[in-house]
């Protein structure tokens, strides 16, 4: 990961809409570079804080794969983004991030009547 994967966030950026979040250019380990949609940031029970990326190439489609990525926001307020390191953190992650969607889901469901 370098230090191209950054970006600033707004203080209350928990749990945002994409619109609300942008955008954030990945480099990936080949060099070529991904754009990708902020879907969420979000805590997780270890203590740790994560943001779900969906590439923009992708976004229409509802089976793409997205990107999850250990963050900490630095001195100067920017983002800055870390790899998740072990199976068992990616399963946090990855449950964290499920119950987030499940929640939107609900409360879409409500929203539209």
């Amino acid at each position: 990961m370098t230090d191209q994967n950054k970006k600033g966030l707004p203080d209350d950026s928990s749990v945002n809409e994409t619109e609300e979040l942008g955008q954030i250019v990945l480099t990936l380990e080949d060099n070529s570079e991904v754009t990708c949609d902020i879907i969420a940031t979000f805590p997780c029970t270890n203590g740790n804080s994560y943001i779900a990326l969906l590439p923009v190439d992708s976004a229409d489609d509802e089976d793409s794969d997205f990107f999850l990525y250990r963050y900490t926001v630095d001195d100067e307020g920017e983002l800055v983004l870390g790899d998740i390191e072990t199976d068992e953190e990616f399963e946090e992650a990855s449950e964290a991030f499920d119950e987030l969607m499940d929640e939107m889901d609900y409360d879409e469901m409500f929203d539209d009547e």
